[in-house]
């Protein structure tokens, strides 16, 4: 496996590749959520295929009073998870490497980006579709793997590369979670012992209230239920169309329902599907 930091020794490296290129995009802090999107990349890039894993702290999705510094970075252990989940590059830039002092460029989503963590990250999007397209023109990759955690970021990419003519085959990947239903994520870290104990009654309020039938009455039970948990801060709690993001407003079309949770410091978000009815 090659781990490189530079553009220029990455192209080098690209150049010496051909067949399909399957890429996964990652701000790094590496869990077993992320070895579930590599290894599932693995599989679809095939013996003749390539993996390439990005691990890079953005600066830009980062708001003024976010945890960009905080944000934990354990290269060396990123890179042992990359090799152990079959990546066969791993592509590791700083910033100074991806932006320039003096950038004027971005790219930014007008339509979907607004809702759900939209409305409390003024900024965010914008940053993710930067950097995300930068890093598509640079690794060329045939596919990329999100995971379906972030359902709001992964239809926003899709919108990017459906209007931006990219050819990359976007996949989903199913979220990730630990045995007691908490969604894997790196900020999971950031919980104490008793607000670990409560957050996996965030997956659950949602699974229960997913029973209802209305998207009303769906994202009304889920707020309630969330607002019980102990120690819980709701942020948002929405039923939406699963390709707009718009809310839902009858069960003939997919959608998702999305929360996000402060738990103590640590900011939590989740969805799960909710499939259309007869």
């Amino acid at each position: 496996m090659n781990v490189v930091k530079s553009l220029a020794s990455f192209r080098s490296w690209r150049k010496s590749r051909s067949g399909r290129v399957v890429f996964v995009p990652t701000m790094g802090a590496l869990h077993h959520g992320h070895a579930a999107l590599i290894r599932s990349a693995r599989t679809l890039a095939g013996r003749k295929g390539s993996v390439v894993v990005s691990v890079f702290v953005n600066p830009t999705q980062f708001g003024p009073k976010e945890d960009f510094s905080s944000y934990p970075r354990p290269w060396r252990q990123d890179a042992a998870v990359c090799r152990a989940s079959g990546a066969d590059a791993v592509f590791m830039p700083s910033a100074d490497e991806m932006y320039f002092s003096d950038r004027s460029v971005s790219v930014e989503e007008s339509l979907l980006s607004f809702s759900l963590c939209g409305r409390s990250r003024p900024g965010h999007f914008c940053g993710v579709c930067t950097v995300v397209a930068k890093l598509f023109l640079l690794v060329q990759p045939t596919h990329a793997i999100f995971g379906e955690k972030d359902w709001k970021q992964l239809a926003i990419i899709r919108r990017m590369v459906r209007d931006l003519n990219f050819p990359v085959d976007v996949r989903g990947h199913p979220t990730v979670r630990d045995p007691d239903g908490l969604a894997a994520s790196s900020r999971n870290a950031f919980l104490t012992a008793s607000e670990r104990a409560q957050a996996p009654l965030l997956h659950a309020s949602l699974q229960a209230a997913a029973l209802k039938k209305s998207p009303a009455g769906i994202a009304a039970h889920a707020k309630y239920l969330l607002s019980q948990i102990p120690h819980a801060r709701v942020d948002y709690v929405e039923a939406v169309d699963a390709e707009s993001l718009q809310p839902l407003k009858t069960r003939k079309l997919p959608g998702r329902l999305a929360a996000a949770v402060f738990f103590g410091g640590a900011r939590l978000i989740d969805n799960i599907p909710l499939p259309p009815l007869p």
